[in-house]
């Protein structure tokens, strides 16, 4: 199953410097990388993605497994140059995995955020990664949103930021995109490819991650030929909308020397 970009709605900012596609973890949108967006764009050109079946973009034709996620990222960074820098978060962070695994000549570097090599790896997280399409038809978008949200950031997060992790989740999910990617995290098992990827990675893990932990992106780390491990303070899963300072600087020091982008603009 093929998607073609214009069935992807992307939001994009920047108008100079190499590519940034940022793709969101599976209960999320292009919303979760507003300040990525916003800050990181002075630098380069940043499209974030809402996956196909997810919030603004069209539900794709038929199911969607790892590959065909990883595909239609793919399609964007052709449709867009050459190659990219891929961010990905969560499972934006498998999807960005195994797009760098199946098309490497495609991304130059990767930024993966509190991933994981899939749910794959643990019959029983793989089962409860199945079960979440049900649970989503029998609560709503909302409901379920409610009830996952809050715990995708850290206990002393604001409510503000909690309200907007909420909100973008329940403006963002449905079936049967969200089954589609649920499926895809349950039979990704990632370790024996990550080897493999040759592209340089930094690899950045919130100090109060509870939804993939530390120990994920630290194996995740380990395996890569290139990578760099960064611990954020003070941030739980969603790092990169928590502690955006403090990520995007990580980031932005990443792409200095992985695209040679200039100490001053």
């Amino acid at each position: 199953m093929s998607v073609h970009p214009s069935a992807v709605h992307v939001e994009e900012a920047g108008e100079h410097g190499p590519l940034l596609l940022c793709l969101h973890g599976i209960g999320s949108s292009s919303a979760a990388f507003a300040p990525q967006l916003a800050d990181l764009s002075a630098y380069v050109r940043v499209v974030a993605w809402d996956a196909p079946g997810y919030a603004k973009s069209a539900d794709p034709a038929g199911p969607l497994d790892l590959d065909g996620f990883a595909d239609a990222a793919a399609a964007l960074i052709r449709e867009r140059g050459a190659s990219a820098h891929v961010l990905g978060v969560s499972w934006g962070g498998v999807i960005a995995l195994r797009l760098a695994a199946r098309h490497p000549g495609l991304v130059d570097s990767l930024i993966v955020a509190d991933s994981s090599a899939g749910s794959g790896t643990d019959p029983a997280k793989a089962d409860a990664m199945r079960q979440r399409a049900a649970e989503l038809a029998e609560l709503g978008p909302r409901e379920f949103a409610e009830r996952r949200g809050p715990r995708l950031v850290s206990p002393d997060a604001p409510a503000q930021l909690v309200r907007r992790v909420v909100d973008t989740m329940a403006a963002s999910v449905r079936l049967p995109g969200y089954a589609y990617a649920a499926e895809s995290m349950a039979g990704a098992d990632l370790r024996p490819e990550i080897p493999s990827v040759t592209a340089p990675a930094l690899v950045l893990c919130g100090e109060q991650d509870q939804v993939t932990g530390a120990e994920a992106s630290q194996a995740i780390a380990g395996a890569l030929h290139k990578s760099a491990y960064v611990i954020v303070k003070d941030a739980g899963h969603l790092a990169n909308q928590e502690r955006p300072g403090a990520f995007n600087a990580w980031v932005l020091s990443h792409l200095r020397i992985t695209a040679r982008i200039p100490e001053h603009l």
